[in-house]
């Protein structure tokens, strides 16, 4: 039994999966914002309380929004700020007395695509995450790349390619710089831009929502504000492509469901690409939210032997 938990910034999940990617148990609770100790303890009542519903043992994986750094075993690069500096792999390894992996959500969305999703059978697969921030995860033959510095497929904090007059210098982004690609393709960045160009929502859905064609007809702001999206999206999937050469891109987040976008993206990304041609698959993601809890749990592949919990903590 593999077991994975998606610690988000509202909420922790937990699935327990088979040795066939059957789901076997999945439920849900709050995080506990703010407070790394019960969030800790949150994560390790999940796996104990999951385990002891089905009577055995499991492996653990957890995709957290950030990553362990290599050089220090500290959590880095978290919007959960709280987790930021925390021994947090190490202290859920004494928690629950086994090995446990641990990635980056994207990673792990990745991992879930190209195991047994859109992106199965495939050899390299980047993994997109469109949603209130802007994630990038790369898997190869099913497993994730993490580099050197554990920032593989960190696409979102990267500026956005081939800028116009007015898209320079970029919208101020958490990271300190101006201009990343999260700034300008988040559900963030889609509302302040539909905002700026005199538009009138408190929500990216709405956007989207309003240029669809409806009884009344797409209301132009907002179509207009796609389309400089799926522009903006385009190039920076552009690049992805021209330095890693993927043989799929699966898209994930509230915003790849937009209307039309698959239907578009192929040409718009072809123009960009260097090369004489260009048919790399665009694809949305098979499991959606699912994914990323999914990808924890295979953090432990479908051909590894998930280690037995330590007999003292059983």
């Amino acid at each position: 039994m593999r077991i994975g938990i998606d610690l988000g910034g509202t909420k922790i999940e937990v699935i327990a999966l088979s040795g066939a990617g059957e789901v076997m148990e999945r439920r849900r609770r709050p995080s506990p914002r703010g407070d790394y100790q019960a969030t800790l303890q949150a994560v390790a009542e999940l796996v104990r309380e999951t385990e002891a519903k089905l009577g055995r043992s499991g492996s653990v994986g957890i995709g957290i929004p950030g990553a362990v750094s290599p050089a220090t075993g500290l959590v880095k690069n978290a919007n959960s700020t709280w987790l930021i500096g925390k021994p947090f792999q190490a202290d859920l390894v004494a928690a629950l007395g086994r090995p446990i992996r641990m990635d980056n959500d994207a990673n792990c969305f990745a991992v879930s695509e190209a195991v047994d999703g859109a992106g199965a059978g495939a050899k390299v697969v980047f993994g997109v995450i469109l949603g209130t921030g802007v994630g990038g995860g790369i898997a190869i033959d099913g497993r994730p790349l993490a580099g050197r510095s554990a920032i593989a497929g960190e696409w979102g904090h990267n500026p956005l390619p081939w800028p116009r007059d007015l898209e320079r210098p970029g919208p101020p982004c958490y990271c300190g710089r101006r201009g990343c690609i999260e700034t300008f393709l988040s559900g963030t960045g889609l509302l302040h831009d539909y905002l700026a160009h005199g538009g009138a929502a408190d929500k990216a859905e709405a956007v989207a929502e309003r240029a669809a064609a409806g009884p009344n007809g797409a209301e132009p702001l907002a179509r207009a504000a796609l389309e400089r999206y799926q522009d903006r999206l385009a190039r920076g999937l552009a690049t992805v492509i021209n330095l890693l050469d993927p043989d799929v891109i699966v898209l994930g987040g509230g915003l790849s469901n937009l209307h039309g976008l698959y239907e578009s993206l192929p040409a718009r990304v072809a123009a960009q690409v260097f090369s004489d041609q260009c048919d790399t698959p665009i694809v949305p993601a098979r499991f959606g939210d699912s994914s990323g809890v999914r990808g924890a749990a295979w953090l432990w592949g479908p051909d590894e032997t998930p280690p037995e919990l330590a007999p003292e903590a059983r």
